[in-house]
């Protein structure tokens, strides 16, 4: 046997792995990882006015939009076959509760019959469910004096109003809520307060692995939802908690009613994605590629460093690689557009 048989175990060289690459028909036919439209979520935020399309800074090609401006965005995402919308209102008045995100008559419940009255029901209109951007102290429910004096999220007096908000949208027509608030309990007063009042039917998507990151910090912008003080890290989870801190979210939210987990962000949690998926296989699996992910990849290729749509799809694609069926990204309609 010859050195170079020796080298190569003698599979060499009948056995080419470049067969398998080199034609982008073959390519596509043994591809395992599949990026699909209707498995992606656009986040939009939603405010009051009429042709409101105000620029986010720090996402280009983001907006806020009014209302008429998001039907005409539905719509577009309806086409494309996303698999839905998820909503984040921004309210004209804020106070100590975040009283429009209760209000049948508030934006986030306005934004929600609009855009049941120009879709089709195959279409997801999904509601994220918080304070912060109705609140004008910028945190995720109502405040009270900790036992060391500060000021910080009264957990239980929240999850009375979670229930009061997710009521709300369920009366407005909403098919699915997606808690982001990181409060205990929270699946299960939503679920309660869904059964209770014959919306037993309508699923939850928690957001159950909500890392407090500094990659949210385009959105803050975006949803006009920074704290006014301190920050969120007594409620949102340690980035250097260890892994198994996260899948006890997971079984708890499962306990309480949650249908559906998220993980939050998505790319720099990939093992987390890809341990919750091993834990719980059975379960739908969603991962949010964030704001800080988005404006970062768009600063790049705004300064042609990279090329967008390829760094985007590997993006996307390792996200799926890693366990996560549903991905919520401010990508979803390019990467629709890319793919027809």
């Amino acid at each position: 046997m010859s050195s170079q048989e020796s080298e190569y175990n003698g599979f060499f060289p009948a056995t080419r792995m470049r067969r398998l690459r080199y034609h982008s028909g073959v390519r596509r036919l043994v591809q395992e990882t599949v990026i699909r439209p209707e498995r992606l979520i656009w986040p939009v935020f939603v405010r009051s006015g009429q042709g409101v399309r105000t620029p986010i800074a720090s996402m280009p090609g983001q907006f806020q939009l009014s209302l008429d401006e998001f039907v005409k965005e539905v719509r577009e995402a309806e086409q494309l076959g996303l698999g839905g919308v998820i909503l984040f209102g921004i309210p004209d008045t804020k106070d100590a509760v975040g009283s429009d995100a209760m209000c049948e008559s508030g934006i986030i419940c306005q934004a929600i019959r609009a855009a049941k009255d120009v879709v089709g029901k195959d279409f997801l209109i999904i509601s994220d469910v918080c304070f912060c951007e109705y609140t004008d102290h910028g945190h995720c429910g109502v405040l009270k004096q900790n036992y060391a004096g500060q000021w910080d999220v009264d957990n239980d007096a929240t999850l009375e109003n979670l229930t009061r908000q997710t009521l709300a949208q369920a009366r407005a027509g909403v098919d699915m809520v997606a808690p982001s608030g990181m409060m205990d309990g929270m699946i299960g007063a939503i679920r309660r307060g869904f059964d209770a009042n014959g919306f037993s039917e309508l699923p939850i998507m928690s957001y159950s692995v909500k890392y407090a990151s500094a990659f949210y910090g385009p959105f803050r912008d975006a949803a006009e939802s920074a704290p006014q003080f301190g920050d969120r890290r007594s409620y949102q989870m340690d980035p250097l908690a260890a892994a198994e801190q996260a899948l006890r979210e997971v079984e708890l939210d499962l306990a309480e009613g949650a249908d559906m987990i998220m993980v939050k962000p998505a790319l720099p949690y990939l093992d987390i994605i890809h341990q919750v998926h091993d834990r719980y296989p059975g379960v739908p699996l969603a991962a949010y590629n964030v704001s800080g992910e988005y404006s970062m990849t768009k600063a790049a290729a705004l300064n042609g460093w990279i090329d967008e749509k390829r760094i985007v799809l590997e993006s996307l694609g390792s996200i799926v690689r890693a366990g996560a069926g549903i991905i919520l990204t401010y990508w979803a309609k390019d990467v629709a557009r890319w793919m027809a």
